[in-house]
């Protein structure tokens, strides 16, 4: 039996906050576009970072978001695009590029990367 939760999203680059109800088998993203609200995307299956949000409050599961490092899931990232809410949730969203930085960042300019992917660590 699926529960709903309430989810608010703030949308830093609009300015606005919006509050969705979300049952827990949906994905976020797809709910909120149901309901006619309009959130960042680009590819729709957690391998960019263009969804990405932080969550303030609440708790989140998305086990296909690829596109985030396991580093950036523990510090409270998510991707809204393949993400369930497993309780009543705050986020909000991020700015892709700083999202991007703080994933890949570190591995550009250092001499790490062959052919597009980050290198495992020496």
């Amino acid at each position: 039996m699926s529960r709903t939760y309430t989810v608010k999203v703030r949308d830093r680059a609009k300015g606005i906050e919006h509050t969705l109800q979300v049952p827990d088998d949906r994905y976020i993203l797809h709910s909120a576009e149901n309901l006619g609200v309009e959130l960042p995307f680009s590819c729709r299956n957690g391998a960019c970072t263009t969804c990405a949000v932080r969550v303030v409050s609440g708790e989140i599961y998305q086990p296909e978001a690829v596109g985030l490092s396991p580093e950036l899931r523990e510090k409270g990232y998510a991707l809204l695009c393949v993400s369930y809410a497993r309780t009543d949730l705050e986020v909000e969203t991020q700015d892709e590029d700083e999202v991007y930085e703080l994933q890949f960042g570190r591995y550009f300019g250092k001499g790490r990367v062959q052919r597009g992917l980050p290198l495992d660590e020496d």
